[in-house]
């Protein structure tokens, strides 16, 4: 079982709250604790007062390298992803995508109007 070393307990946190930052504003903060070879993920919401889990990484020897399970509230469980191949970042888009966008309906955007060719206002 592969330690996670300090300088990627200090790196990941940085890196998910800066693309927290860059593409869900409807998060406030992310929050990382760790469990032997687990970092444990959860965020917290423009006006909320709780964390909410969202997911767990098991580090598997590189900063860039986890595996992904997201968490079931539910049952209280995270379930693996075997199938998830990609960054910590596109882990953190993939669970807000699934599990934040539809409790917040963020972001609020209405679809362009448009206008059908041949025809004018």
């Amino acid at each position: 079982m592969p330690v996670i070393p300090a300088s990627t307990k200090t790196s990941l946190p940085q890196r998910l709250q800066a693309q927290a930052e860059q593409k869900w504003p409807q998060l406030t903060g992310v929050h990382v604790r760790y469990h032997g070879q687990f970092a444990y993920v959860s965020v917290e919401l423009t006006g909320g007062q709780q964390q909410l889990p969202v997911m767990r990484l098991r580090y598997s020897g590189s900063a860039h390298r986890w595996r992904l399970a997201t968490y079931r509230a539910s049952n209280n469980s995270y379930e693996d992803q075997y199938w998830f191949s990609g960054t910590t970042e596109d882990a953190l888009d993939f669970v807000c995508e699934v599990l934040i966008s539809p409790i917040t309906d963020w972001p609020h955007r209405s679809p362009e109007p448009s206008t059908p060719e041949g025809l004018t206002n």
